[in-house]
């Protein structure tokens, strides 16, 4: 699991440099909020918006996930722990006042652009959003 990046993914980056594009400026692998152990991939601050790109594998992604043939008990305790974590996330991020993003790897780059791009500008509440929902 050592070779695994836990930031700086080709997912990450094309949303990084996309958002850039438009003129967007946020922080990289920061916590929303200091108080809360939590890292967001892309943290907009001002806006309290915090941005996470979800790999396939490793949350399960609906559409893609492909559960391992080796140690099956191990990898679907880590799914499922890793799904409980997100979800415990996003409800703590925004009791503490800010909007959440999940964008899966898989998704348009654009989509996620967009949506994020209007979230930031429109300074939206409290809540969170997905490019796709997330069965």
């Amino acid at each position: 699991m050592r070779g695994n990046r836990s930031r700086d993914t080709k997912p990450e980056v094309a949303l990084r440099h996309a958002l850039f594009a438009r003129g967007l400026r946020y922080r990289v692998a920061a916590r929303p909020v200091k108080t809360i152990r939590r890292t967001a991939d892309i943290v907009f601050p001002g806006a309290h918006v915090a941005v996470f790109v979800d790999g396939c594998f490793w949350h399960g992604c609906p559409e893609h996930y492909v559960p391992s043939k080796s140690n099956i008990g191990y990898w679907q305790l880590k799914i499922e722990a890793n799904r409980a974590r997100d979800r415990d996330t996003d409800k703590r991020l925004i009791e503490a006042g800010w909007m959440v993003i999940r964008v899966w790897e898989h998704e348009d780059v654009q989509a996620a652009v967009s949506l994020i791009e209007s979230v930031v500008r429109a300074g939206c509440g409290p809540t969170s959003l997905e490019v796709s929902p997330r069965h």
